[in-house]
């Protein structure tokens, strides 16, 4: 019998996936143009830049057939700007995520559309000062495929521990808006985050639903009471007064 499937992605799902995000490569050798299901990749001449797949990036880099640069987020100077926002100028909400690169009324066709996570948002002309959605996975394999393609390698990966301690704090205070029926805001939160918080979020709401289920039935039962010991008392008077 098989095991029911857990609901959502797993961290390693979510890694994965993360390893279609397009990076921008500097090659070492030639490589002619790839078909793969997401369409054919650039051909690789050196010295020029090109955006290839994460995943292949990778295998060149194993390889010494590519450096593999990181996207300007990743610098130590933007991942500062992003943790000052996150802990000083906007302590109750997530860094705000990418910008579109083009408006949605620009698309050709609604088939065309592209939108987050899929979008360029993590090559070398990315913008800065932005987490797209895959920061957390995206970073730590860069930390450990290419630690040599990142300025200051120790700093980046002090930096990206200092904002995911940060954003879960943030995201565990949140849960405190959904009691009650309230509505907490994921906006600007990364796909890892949410796979490695639904379990807590997930639990907490289903304590917060018990909860609120005992107090509506204790509350009937309180009015029951009420109701019936006041029926009660008119039912004594009107025997009293016959």
């Amino acid at each position: 019998m098989a095991l029911p499937l857990q609901p959502g992605l797993t961290p390693m799902e979510v890694a994965f996936l993360c390893e279609m995000e397009m990076v921008t490569v500097i090659p070492r050798q030639r490589l002619e143009s790839l078909n793969l299901l997401g369409g054919p990749t650039p051909a690789l001449r050196p010295p020029h830049r090109a955006p290839i797949p994460l995943w292949l990036a990778l295998l060149l880099k194993r390889q010494r057939r590519a450096n593999i640069l990181p996207p300007p987020w990743l610098l130590p100077s933007s991942l500062d700007s992003i943790l000052k926002y996150e802990t000083d100028i906007s302590p109750q909400t997530f860094s705000p995520p990418p910008p579109h690169p083009y408006p949605i009324s620009a698309q050709p066709a609604a088939t065309d559309y592209t939108s987050p996570p899929f979008l360029p948002s993590s090559t070398a002309d990315s913008p800065p000062d932005y987490l797209p959605y895959h920061w957390l996975e995206l970073g730590e394999i860069l930390l450990e495929a290419c630690p040599d393609d990142i300025p200051d390698p120790d700093r980046v990966r002090t930096l990206l521990r200092d904002l995911r301690e940060v954003r879960m704090a943030k995201m565990r205070a949140s849960i405190k808006d959904l009691e009650g029926g309230g509505v907490s805001s994921l906006r600007g939160v990364g796909a890892m985050e949410v796979a490695e918080g639904r379990q807590f979020i997930v639990g907490v709401m289903d304590e917060l639903r018990k909860l609120g289920l005992s107090r509506e039935i204790a509350r009937r039962e309180r009015e029951e009471d009420e109701g019936g010991g006041a029926g009660g008392e008119d039912e004594d008077e009107d025997m009293g007064f016959e």
